[in-house]
């Protein structure tokens, strides 16, 4: 019943006649004037939903411009979900609208916002038993984020116990993040962090957002040291630090006046190509009025509103307004009218990109006549957006010349590491003899990414060339980053099946005696092993013994591994001792894998030895600490652990 109060179910043959006649009727039509279109009608529904004006709307929803793009991204701008909701019921009265995933998808999430849960069941049961065209069924994941956002915990567990028992693995990494982050929000500590140890116990790799729901809890909670440290540990790890991550901790740290610290977090944020956003603006008034003008001032400038950025009103006189990238915030301090809405106009970067695919001319002369203020943040978006690199290329040539932009670090940063994952090399090499010439620096991450992003291209040589010109490219580099940097090249090099050059950088990090860490050994001899290679993976695993590294159970899993391959079951039971004797156990399908090999190579009575030992728990071998090549050693997560848990040491005991 709660259906009928939201939508229609046309036939199957209206859908498809519908869809025929919007197919014919965009064939010849210059994409880019008809997302300006689209952008205008969008706005127009955006002020109806946020005036009293409610009769505009149903004219509104007539234009012959409404498709489900424009509903969807109405809803998703909608200002409250009464009023995304008012939006879809008078949709019934359109008779030529159907639903569509995208729109079904962003109701679910405004029910989701409402805490509307007996409908948004109601949509879920629609959606799986097949009463929509062409939607397929909700995802687990769909759902977990859905019951998520209503922070309905009980639902959340459900749907994710439903999904671990049709798998024979753990489920997604955001599966624990969805649950880690609802117990943070329902104060459900000492939850948290089991959530945590059970997703690394399990094998699943914490990524960027399980680091963000980590430091979230623990500014929350007020352990700022913690936080900290874990957040400095995210390099080492290879992980990204993220807007929201600076964010938490510099209102954190500026509310408790530690504003020397605060400094120190806004150097590494330009370091890592980040640009603020206005939620940070209070934190950087409160450091300028502490004197510490010359690390704010631009970041302040930054952040300011744009002069040239025009506002537009209830009347939709003017069909070509100025544009900025941030999306549909009221500005109170502009409004003229009581209760008259003014807000930026609607832009979505994504779908820009998406419609200038092509950059054909008919298509860029749309784009100039839409005389859209340029920003660098909307043009950062803009690269991050386009699918290929070489359309990207093109509109970052195009901006260039667009009245009052001007290219910074930020855009050049984020057009050199687009054009390196996708493997362009003469255009790499291009626009870094430019940033040599005119004495730009370019950061350590940005150094780091093209490297890595060579390793996805398979570019192994580029990669070095880049490498060996750090200097010039980038300046003086702490030893902590040269160590990091090193790494990112040999995982590229061992990518590129580069494997005497790897060995070479691996000298040279010799004679500068920088050691490398725990997982690049392993991701070095995991390589190695593969290829057959068990004289280097021995040479490996001997410079780790003499550089004094301990090494963890992943490792000890790689030359257990190796050895079983190659026939050599004694020296890998010889591994499995020294394993035992460092108080580690392999996982249960190393074990396996060694009793296997034993026995093979006619060793009974080590391979009943090796299962005796391994009995003591029951026949439930605990999943060690799992490592990750070149990214994580199981030592780091168990490091990361401790602190978190021992955060909460009195909630979790």
């Amino acid at each position: 019943m709660y259906l009928n109060r939201f939508y229609k179910i046309n036939s199957t043959l209206n859908n498809l006649s519908l869809h025929l006649r919007r197919f014919l009727a965009t064939q010849n039509v210059n994409k880019v004037a008809l997302y300006f279109q689209r952008a205008r009608l969008i706005d127009s529904i955006r002020l109806t939903l946020r005036s009293n004006c409610s009769d505009n709307i149903i004219t509104n929803l007539e234009n012959p411009s409404l498709d489900s793009f424009v509903v969807t991204k109405a809803l998703q701008s909608a200002p409250t979900p009464d009023s995304a909701l008012s939006l879809i019921e008078n949709l019934k009265k359109i008779p030529d609208f159907s639903h569509t995933h995208n729109t079904l998808y962003a109701l679910a999430k405004i029910l989701a916002k409402a805490r509307e849960i007996a409908k948004l069941k109601a949509l879920i049961n629609a959606i799986n038993s097949g009463k929509f065209v062409n939607v397929a069924r909700v995802s687990y994941m769909d759902q977990m984020r859905w019951y998520g956002i209503s922070r309905e915990f009980n639902e959340v567990v459900r749907v994710w116990d439903e999904w671990r028992t049709t798998l024979k693995k753990h489920p997604c990494t955001e599966s624990y993040n969805v649950v880690m982050g609802l117990c943070v929000q329902e104060g459900k500590d000492s939850d948290a962090v089991r959530v945590f140890y059970r997703m690394i116990e399990e094998g699943a790799l914490p990524n960027c957002r399980t680091y963000t729901i980590i430091i979230e809890h623990l500014v929350r909670m007020r352990k700022l040291d913690s936080a900290i440290e874990i957040f400095h540990m995210l390099p080492h790890v290879r992980i990204k630090r993220t807007l929201k991550q600076y964010s938490d901790l510099v209102e954190a740290l500026t509310i408790s006046n530690q504003l020397d610290v605060v400094k120190i977090l806004l150097d590494q944020m330009r370091s890592d190509g980040i640009l603020p956003v206005r939620a940070m603006l209070w934190s950087l008034q409160q450091m300028q009025n502490a004197g510490y003008d010359a690390e704010t001032n631009e970041l302040l400038r930054d952040m300011l509103p744009d002069g040239r950025i025009k506002k537009i009103g209830y009347s939709m006189d003017s069909g070509e307004d100025d544009s900025d990238d941030e999306d549909e915030e009221i500005d109170c301090e502009h409004t003229n009218a009581v209760d008259q809405p003014h807000l930026k106009p609607w832009l979505d970067p994504a779908s820009l990109a998406n419609a200038l695919r092509n950059w054909a001319a008919e298509e860029v002369s749309a784009l100039e006549d839409a005389k859209l203020v340029w920003t660098n943040r909307l043009v950062c978006k803009m690269i991050r957006s386009f699918k290929s690199a070489e359309t990207a290329w093109q509109f970052f040539c195009w901006v260039a010349c667009q009245p009052g932009f001007t290219h910074d670090i930020y855009t050049i940063s984020r057009m050199i590491t687009r054009l390196a994952r996708d493997g362009c090399v003469d255009l790499v090499d291009q626009l870094l003899s430019k940033v040599e010439r005119e004495g730009i620096q370019l950061s350590f991450s940005t150094i780091r990414l093209i490297i890595d992003f060579y390793g996805v291209s398979r570019n192994g040589d580029p990669a070095l060339r880049v490498f060996k010109s750090v200097k010039t490219i980038c300046g003086r580099i702490s030893r902590s980053s040269q160590l990091l940097l090193y790494s990112s090249l040999l995982r590229t090099l061992i990518k590129c099946n580069m494997n005497s050059d790897a060995l070479h950088i691996l000298e040279e990090m010799s004679l500068l005696g920088i050691v490398p860490d725990l997982h690049t050994y392993s991701g070095l001899m995991n390589h190695f092993a593969l290829h057959g290679d068990i004289k280097t993976v021995q040479r490996l695993f001997g410079m780790v013994r003499q550089s004094g590294i301990e090494p963890d159970a992943y490792m000890y899993k790689v030359l257990i591994h190796a050895y079983c391959k190659c026939g050599r079951a004694a020296l890998a039971l010889r591994v499995f001792e020294d394993m035992r004797n460092s108080g580690l156990l392999p996982d249960a399908n190393t074990k396996q894998l060694l009793v296997k090999s034993l026995w093979k190579e006619g060793k009974l009575r080590e391979a009943a030895s090796v299962e005796e030992r391994t009995e003591e728990i029951n026949d439930a071998l605990p999943l060690a600490l799992p490592g990750h090549m070149f990214t994580v050693s199981s030592t780091d997560l168990s490091r990361v652990y401790n602190i978190y848990s021992n955060s909460f040491q009195s909630t979790c005991s």
